[in-house]
């Protein structure tokens, strides 16, 4: 058995962002990135599987510019075997996105590809869907359990106001939600023993955008507090307010 997941490197959540020149991307300085959150919960329970299956590897794919190896290591520290990035200096869109990781992960032989619910800078969480999709293969989303039973996989996802249970036969792709698991930290074996665990490199495929950015503007800023008054008597003007003006009621 073979295992893949697909990460995305995104700034750290608590980066300051800025509006780039062109108004259509953010501004790189000063911006430190990181493995997408979600996509750390589908790195540990690829982990998980192969620790308890016994498959024959975990493969982690992004795409990417070349500083995307930098997270692609984290991953390998915490315990994947190889890597593989998509070298991509310009930003792409989901479409494009998961057409280079269909193409990177098609002759792999992969039995289960796990992805992160979605990326903590879009947040459209389209690429897994996508991605099994180009692959010709069953996607399950949002899953909080998983396990295996032969060729075939069990997962739990949450739905609201309930949890959906679902088999599936491999291969299959997954997109893992939070509480699926905790992701591990790298231990200082698994960093020195990541500097010699190969990232392959591919070359980005050309693919006709879906997706075009027009602009991007930051939220705007939040209104001063009010303060009402003190005690019991300031019970009924905020009741007001929270009902007339905030509309919260």
């Amino acid at each position: 058995m073979k295992i893949a997941v697909c990460v995305k490197r995104v700034p750290d959540t608590a980066t300051k962002i800025r509006i780039g020149g062109d108004q259509k991307s953010i501004d790189p300085a000063d911006v430190q990135y990181i493995i997408s959150p979600y996509d750390e919960f589908a790195i540990e329970e690829a982990l998980v599987v192969k620790e308890k299956s016994g498959a024959e590897s975990v493969t982690v794919v992004s795409v990417g510019p070349e500083a995307t190896q930098q997270n692609l290591r984290q991953a390998l520290a915490m315990g994947a075997d190889e890597a593989i990035l998509v070298r991509s200096d310009d930003a792409l869109d989901p479409f494009q996105t998961a057409r280079n990781l269909a193409n990177a992960l098609t002759d792999g032989g992969y039995d289960l590809v796990f992805f992160g619910r979605l990326s903590v800078d879009d947040q459209g969480g389209q690429v897994g869907p996508l991605t099994a999709r180009l692959l010709g293969i069953p996607c399950i989303t949002e899953i909080v359990e998983f396990s295996l039973e032969g060729s075939e996989a069990k997962v739990t996802r949450e739905i609201e106001g309930a949890k959906e249970e679902v088999v599936v036969q491999l291969p299959a792709a997954f997109t893992a939600q939070k509480g699926l698991n905790e992701p591990r930290y790298a231990s200082l074996k698994g960093i020195m023993a990541a500097k010699k665990k190969p990232i392959h490199d591919r070359a980005v495929d050309a693919v006709d955008a879906r997706l075009n950015t027009t602009s991007l503007d930051l939220p705007p800023g939040r209104p001063p507090g009010k303060i009402v008054g003190e005690g019991v008597e300031a019970v009924a003007e905020l009741v007001r307010l929270l009902r007339e003006e905030a509309k919260a009621i």
